[in-house]
């Protein structure tokens, strides 16, 4: 059932039926990687793009992508990385691109698309493990958007931030 506060807005995998041309979201690069790149990706399996739509309309209105990622483990925070078993390296999840249209800025669809990612990632977990989702974040603002969910930064890294599994499985636990 679609939540009313996003109407009847969907995210699902990047098809060739979906129509990217007058995506807009301010930033050249991430425009850029979806009208060209994007696609390229998902053919080469280095990433997954998902992007959301309204109605029944296929105009991207914004867009995120997952991959499989490893982070060796002297990179996480000290209290994190005691945690952690003692392998040089643990499976993340990479959530590498979060894009919304200038046309939804400011309505909840930066929280939808991350909402979607974050279950997505928590589900794939349970098939192909993974100790967190990292994100890369493109400045200060971006810094604050995740940081509202939870997110931390890594120590030596202050763009680079990561929730843990254990915390998106709270987030999404059923009372």
């Amino acid at each position: 059932m679609p939540n009313p506060r996003h109407g009847d807005r969907r995210v699902e995998p990047l098809g060739k039926q979906h129509d990217r041309s007058a995506f807009s979201c301010g930033v050249d690069a991430l425009d850029h990687y979806l009208r060209e790149q994007a696609g390229q990706d998902v053919r080469r399996r280095v990433a997954v793009t998902f992007v959301l739509c309204e109605g029944k309309s296929h105009q991207v209105l914004g867009y995120y992508t997952l991959s499989a990622l490893s982070v060796e483990v002297g990179a996480w925070p000290e209290a994190v990385a005691r945690k952690l078993p003692k392998y040089p390296r643990v499976p993340a999840t990479l959530l590498g691109r979060l894009a919304v249209d200038r046309l939804l800025r400011g309505k909840g669809a930066g929280e939808h698309l991350l909402m979607d990612a974050l279950r997505r990632a928590l589900d794939a977990s349970r098939e192909v493990a993974s100790v967190a989702v990292v994100v890369d974040a493109k400045d200060d603002s971006a810094i604050s958007f995740y940081r509202r969910y939870g997110f931390i930064s890594f120590a030596d890294q202050a763009l680079r931030l990561f929730l843990p599994m254990a915390v998106i499985e709270r987030l999404f636990a059923r009372p």
